[in-house]
């Protein structure tokens, strides 16, 4: 095993994503809070359910989807839920899945549940389905920066699922446990289709369309959504997907899977005195803190991925949406202009290491970066930097979604988010996360521009509310958003004035190629 004592670069890049994920805390973002009303009862296929109704919102909290993988189940594909007869009281969250660091919450791995935002009234109302972010390790469908209301105000009943994180979610246990535990590294995924399964049978009874299911998310949420489109099974339960800062390349083929888990073998051999068969009954606190040490010490970064298991995940997503998996279907992409900025910071003192790669081996990338000062001789070095991080994770897996889902029969509308905040530690930079709070209405109120940054949340939130009702993005002060095509790659570019660009960064794009 390869060993990069790069720990804390690793370390602060974690702490990093985890802190954009918990924008409940950071200063300046206005989040709303539902006040507690009457009860609203609702009779679902899998049981009635008691939830709470005020100002024309019903809120079901911590629903469960799954069997809780505990105890027996602990590590093993999901089981569907069985179906309850008495009523279950839905008023409050569940916990988070078990992950690094603490939350303001409890942590279990009897996670497997989800929270709705449904409109009053008899709908039928589309359905958005949001996947949290947090490198597959972290975050939370509670977290209060994805509360539903605004987007149930909005006519949309809105779902944030929960899935198993790091080892529980995205290990492969067949090399340590036997054959039982075949294709476990995709145990997180697993959990998603089994969401989305509940929603298509469940959600009519909350007044939601089945038929028309948006299923979205931003950085690991998106790149989840991205390999979702790439799973057969799963598709009779969404029809259109919003993908924010994501991909499909988040994936790695079975050989390396069984790599990573003889590798967490040993750390946990080492670390504990104890044999592999003793993950099977060891608290779960114990499991984080191993991952913790296998994780800082592991050559590249996210060493725990979905794998390429030959059934749930037949190939690379992107190769089964240029096959047609998606065909049909809408989606809405995009990506900030600057998101590496957030993980390493505004002036990095460093060339880029396996420490700030998502997809490619130092040596690969180092092939491309060496080119952009040639591309952009008008850019600072950090800036170059930057760029290419950006470039490496986020960018270009999204144009590899986009244009196999364009082959592949489907249709789709880019954007690409430049707007900066004026102040503060990331002022001038279009930083990952950046768009969440203004999707979901909650932007920052104490940067120098924050008039701008509503008026833009105000925008944003109405184009993506306008697509997961069926219609393309589109909200007053915004231009004419176009369908996007491959030849001219028409892409909304989302700043205080937004425009529409043609063959944005096509020069670097074609730096890319072959390489991702």
């Amino acid at each position: 095993m390869k060993i990069n004592n790069e720990k804390s670069g690793i370390s602060r890049r974690i702490f990093l994503m985890n802190a954009c994920l918990a924008a409940c805390v950071l200063p300046g973002r206005s989040l709303y809070a539902l006040d507690v009303g009457s009860s609203a009862l609702v009779q679902t296929p899998s049981g009635p359910l008691r939830g709470e109704s005020a100002g024309g919102v019903r809120v079901f909290r911590g629903v469960p989807f799954a069997e809780p993988p505990v105890g027996p189940l602990r590590f093993l594909p999901t089981v569907k839920i069985k179906p309850w007869a008495e009523v279950r009281d839905v008023t409050k969250f569940a916990a988070a899945p078990m992950q690094e660091g603490t939350l303001p919450v409890p942590q279990s791995e009897d996670c497997l549940t989800l929270n709705i935002w449904a409109p009053e009234g008899e709908g039928p109302f589309p359905v958005f389905v949001w996947i949290h972010g947090g490198g597959l390790t972290g975050g939370r469908a509670s977290d209060p920066m994805y509360h539903g209301e605004a987007f149930a105000r909005e006519g949309i009943i809105c779902v944030t699922v929960a899935y198993r994180l790091g080892v529980f979610g995205f290990l492969d246990l067949e090399p340590l446990l036997g054959a039982q535990y075949a294709g476990t590294a995709n145990n997180g995924v697993c959990d998603l289709v089994a969401g989305l399964e509940w929603v298509h049978e469940n959600i009519a009874a909350f007044g939601g369309d089945p038929s028309r299911v948006t299923v979205g998310g931003e950085s690991a949420g998106a790149k989840l959504t991205g390999i979702l489109m790439g799973v057969p099974s799963a598709q009779p339960y969404f029809h259109q997907m919003i993908s924010e800062s994501g991909g499909a390349e988040r994936i790695v083929p079975s050989a390396k899977s069984t790599d990573v888990a003889n590798g967490f073998g040993s750390t946990w051999r080492a670390q504990t005195g104890q044999d592999v068969s003793t993950l099977l009954t060891a608290p779960a606190a114990s499991i984080i803190e191993a991952q913790h040490t296998f994780t800082a010490n592991w050559a590249e970064h996210f060493p725990l991925r979905p794998e390429i298991d030959g059934t749930l995940l037949p190939r690379l997503p992107v190769q089964s949406i240029t096959k047609g998996t998606t065909r049909g279907k809408r989606l809405l992409i995009g990506t900030n202009r600057d998101e590496s900025a957030l993980f390493i910071g505004p002036h990095p003192s460093k060339d880029p290491t396996a420490a700030d790669l998502g997809n490619l081996p130092v040596e690969k990338f180092d092939d491309v970066y060496q080119h952009y000062k040639e591309i952009y001789p008008q850019l600072t070095d950090e800036q170059r930097r930057i760029r290419a991080l950006t470039a490496e994770e986020y960018y270009i897996p999204s144009m590899r979604v986009i244009d196999a889902h364009l082959k592949g029969g489907g249709s789709a509308w880019m954007y690409r988010l430049d707007f900066v905040q004026t102040s503060g530690h990331l002022e001038g930079y279009a930083y990952h996360s950046l768009d969440v709070g203004l999707v979901w209405g909650h932007p920052n109120t104490e940067v120098a521009n924050a008039s701008d940054e509503a008026a833009l949340a105000a925008q944003v939130s109405q184009a993506w509310a306008a697509f997961i009702r069926g219609d393309a993005p589109a909200a007053p002060g915004l231009p004419v958003w176009p369908r996007y095509r491959s030849d001219t790659r028409p892409t909304m570019i989302l700043d205080t004035v937004s425009h529409v660009d043609e063959m944005p960064q096509e020069t670097e794009l074609r730096l890319w190629d072959g390489v991702l």
